[in-house]
């Protein structure tokens, strides 16, 4: 049956028009973003993962900055102990050399006194960021430092930061207002660290920060000599610095060995990230060669639609015919 009032092809080529608007306008709006899944309408599921796994990879973003500032003070604090290790071990000669007869003990004292100007300042040189691991002018102890090594989610959802710990306890070399927490200021007693001490003599401190700028050749309990410092004493002050220099060294090893789990870390973390964007783009990404195929498609099928209806609708002309004489 033909009638005017409906055109049943019309609305038909039109309902088909309309679905592949919307399939156009869909694939058009893949193209353009490079998104498969772009707002929650498209996926619910898939936008919510990878919305969350976004702000998971700035998280990580983050922690690969602070292990680089992290990395840069571990670093400053080596490159100090590393110098105060040679400059212990020149110490430590240069005391072993005073055991020889006939040397004047008083020039090779004068060597010593500007080797511990040497130490000081490279302790007081060992600041990055503000902060010193080395060199203590506070009132509290400088206690455990933490670098941030990286940010965890957990199976169940919930999300913690994780973080590389050095007890500077291992570090302090010079302490201002608490000298027996620095290594170079605190008295070390001779009993415990010699197999057969001599009796009265000690304890020492290879440091003491009043003498630095004030020198006084008579002090006592400081490794420092002169020509009537007898051989017991100078045993004794080789042993302190010795017992010095071991423990410094231990805690530059401690801090090398921090060194490489950051740099792993960092490896690490900028592997993940990686991952995760690609896991994220596995869930939202569009493939363009399968959406450029399928934007041509509809564009010609549109065409085809436009024509249909365009028939569909000249149809209802042809009734004319019938009525013209």
């Amino acid at each position: 049956m033909t009638s005017i009032l409906t055109n049943s092809a019309a609305m038909a080529a039109l309902q088909t028009l309309r679905s592949i608007d919307t399939g156009l306008e869909t694939t058009q709006a893949r193209v353009s973003s490079g998104l498969r899944v772009e707002t929650a309408a498209d996926n619910a599921a898939y936008w919510s993962i990878a919305t969350t796994m976004r702000s998971d990879n700035r998280a990580l973003s983050t922690v690969a900055d602070a292990l680089g500032l992290g990395a840069a003070k571990v670093d400053t604090a080596y490159a100090s102990l590393e110098s105060s290790i040679d400059v212990l071990s020149e110490i430590k000669a240069k005391l072993v050399a005073a055991r020889e007869p006939g040397v004047d003990k008083t020039k090779i004292n004068d060597e010593i006194l500007e080797l511990k100007n040497q130490l000081v300042s490279a302790a007081q040189s060992a600041s990055f960021s503000g902060e010193n691991w080395l060199y203590n002018t506070g009132d509290d102890i400088l206690g455990v430092k933490s670098v941030v090594a990286s940010f965890v989610r957990t199976a169940g959802g919930n999300v913690k930061v994780t973080t590389l710990d050095f007890d500077t306890k291992n570090s302090v070399l010079i302490d201002i207002e608490q000298p027996e927490e620095g290594y170079l200021t605190k008295d070390i007693d001779i009993d415990d660290i010699m197999d057969d001490p001599p009796i009265g003599i000690g304890p020492y401190k290879l440091i003491d920060m009043d003498l630095i700028e004030n020198p006084d050749p008579d002090a006592v309990g400081v490794v420092q000599i002169n020509n009537d410092t007898t051989y017991e004493e100078l045993d004794a002050m080789i042993s302190v610095t010795d017992y010095i220099l071991k423990n410094l060294t231990n805690a530059a090893s401690t801090l090398g060995a921090i060194t490489k789990r950051i740099g792993m870390q960092e490896s690490f973390v900028a592997t993940l990230t990686d991952v995760i964007d690609k896991g994220i783009g596995r869930l939202v990404d569009a493939d363009m060669n399968e959406e450029s195929t399928r934007l041509k498609a509809l564009q010609t099928q549109q065409q085809l639609g436009i024509q249909s209806l365009s028939i569909a609708n000249s149809s209802a002309e042809n009734i004319l015919q019938l009525f013209r004489q």
